[in-house]
C-alpha cells in the first residue's frame, strides 16, 4: 500500500529546511505527499503585499516539484501572529488536512522553536492527532528548522534531542536545489539559514549515524 505523507508547516520554506530530504526519499519510494502551509509567510504587518505573496508561493511550488511532492495548499493565517488566532481554529485547519489526506505519517514543527508560529502549530497538531479510534496518523515526527530550533536557549523551552534519523545521502542535492528556490529567504554564510548552513547540518546529522547526510527528527508517536 502506498504511503501517505502530510506535512503541516507554518511557512513556505519550513518544509524544505525541516524535512525536504525525507520528502524526496518518500517520493522516490512512491509515496503520496501533501504539504499544507497554515500561515502565508509574508504578511506580518497590516498591509498585504500581494506581489511578495505570489512570489513566495511560486518559490514553494518550484521547491516542492523538485522534491516530488504530490500537492500543496496555502493558508492565510497571519504570519508571525498565530498566537493571536484561537488555538481551536488552528486545530480545525489541521484536522481538515488530516481528514482530506488520511496520512499515515505526519511531519510538523518542534515544540521548542523560537518562532511563535512553529510552537502554535505544534500545539494544534498534537490536538489534531489525538490517538483515538479512526485516527489515520501512525507516525508523528517533529522537525528542526534552521535559525529557529537551535536559537532557543536551554531552559527556555524543550531542547531538540532527535531520536529518529532519515538517511538522505541520495537526496541531499535535491534538497539543496529546493532550498535554492527560496533564495530570497536564505541568508549569507555563516547564518544557519544559508545554503552552506543547511548542507553542514545535513552532513553533521549524517555523521551522527554513519551516513553521508541525514535529517533528524523527534518521534512524537508511533503506532504499529
Amino acid at each position: 500500500m502506498k504511503s501517505r505523507i502530510l506535512v503541516l508547516a507554518a511557512h513556505p520554506d519550513d518544509e524544505v529546511l525541516g524535512c525536504g530530504g525525507a520528502l524526496a526519499r518518500h517520493a522516490d519510494e512512491g509515496a503520496a505527499i501533501h504539504v499544507a502551509f497554515l500561515a502565508d509567510g509574508v504578511n506580518s504587518r497590516d498591509l498585504v503585499d500581494h506581489a511578495a505573496l505570489t512570489m513566495r508561493r511560486e518559490a514553494s511550488r518550484r521547491a516542492l516539484a523538485e522534491l516530488g511532492v504530490t500537492s500543496v495548499s496555502f493558508g492565510d493565517l497571519p504570519d508571525n501572529r498565530l498566537d493571536t488566532v484561537p488555538l481551536l481554529d488552528i486545530v480545525k485547519l489541521a484536522e481538515a488536512q488530516i481528514a482530506a489526506h488520511r496520512p499515515d505519517t505526519l511531519y510538523t514543527h518542534h515544540a521548542g522553536d523560537v518562532n511563535i508560529d512553529h510552537r502554535r502549530l505544534h500545539e494544534a497538531v498534537i490536538a489534531a492527532t489525538r490517538p483515538q479510534a479512526g485516527q489515520p496518523v501512525r507516525t508523528l515526527l517533529f522537525f528542526e528548522v534552521a535559525s529557529s530550533t537551535e536559537w532557543q536557549p536551554p531552559g527556555s523551552a524543550p531542547v531538540f534531542a532527535p531520536n529518529w534519523f532519515v538517511d538522505i545521502g541520495l537526496q541531499l542535492e535535491r534538497k539543496l536545489r529546493a532550498i535554492d528556490a527560496y533564495s530570497v529567504e536564505m541568508r549569507p554564510w555563516p547564518h544557519p539559514r544559508s545554503r552552506q548552513g543547511v548542507e553542514h547540518l545535513a552532513r553533521w546529522r549524517g555523521a551522527t549515524i554513519g551516513a553521508e547526510a541525514a535529517e533528524a527528527f523527534i518521534l512524537g508517536r508511533r503506532v504499529s
